[in-house]
């Protein structure tokens, strides 16, 4: 047991020194030693847990998605779960390293063959979510659940992308909460639009507020 412990801290410091260089530097900048220097390990750990600087990439681009807890695939949940879901994967992008670096890793997509599944994951879930808002009554008739799921994935990608180049990240939630308002009058019947809240169901920047605090 004591072994496992070792083995499994030892992982999430090369997890942990990968995502702040995979972020610095993106992956092409990034080089093994960079992120030995910054573990404290022997290359021995690191291959150890890792065959390659790839295997490492895709160990964090999985991270974005799978720090958000997801609702379960049979849900009733519907598009306020979409959009909490939404500023939750901005808070975590905001707040984490390694789920900073894994969005960067997707994005950059740079490193041999790419994988999608993250995206395909992601856009299944939103589309299913979608359907039972249908269901409900409060997506309109005429949108296809799958194509609103994409564009609701492909927005999210450009205005994370769009806070951090001019801020920091530090308005994502506003920028977020802007485009679920221009969106939701044109996704959701009239008579429903004031059900759903844009800015998400928790404080999110409020709760950054605390995380601080809690730290310092």
């Amino acid at each position: 047991m004591a072994r496992q412990d070792r083995a499994e801290r030892t992982r999430n410091a090369i997890l942990d020194a990968a995502a702040e260089v995979f972020d610095e530097r993106g992956f092409d900048g990034a080089s093994l030693s960079d992120i030995l220097a910054r573990a404290g390990v022997t290359k021995g750990a690191l291959y150890f847990h890792f065959s390659s600087k790839e295997e490492l990439a895709r160990a964090l681009a999985s991270e974005p998605w799978s720090a958000v807890t997801l609702p379960a695939a049979d849900s009733d949940l519907g598009l306020q779960a979409v959009i909490d879901m939404s500023h939750a994967l901005a808070h975590n992008i905001w707040t984490n390293v390694r789920v900073r670096a894994g969005n960067r890793l997707v994005m950059e997509a740079n490193f041999a063959s790419p994988d999608a599944k993250v995206f395909e994951d992601w856009i299944k879930l939103v589309a299913e979510l979608l359907e039972n808002a249908r269901t409900r009554g409060d997506l309109r008739q005429e949108w296809d659940a799958k194509d609103v799921a994409n564009w609701v994935s492909a927005s999210f990608m450009g205005v994370q992308t769009q806070s951090a180049v001019l801020a920091a990240r530090h308005d994502i939630h506003d920028r977020l909460t802007t485009m679920w308002r221009i969106a939701l009058p044109g996704l959701v019947p009239p008579r429903r639009v004031a059900r759903f809240r844009p800015a998400g169901t928790i404080d999110w920047p409020a709760h950054r507020a605390a995380d601080t605090a809690a730290t310092a």
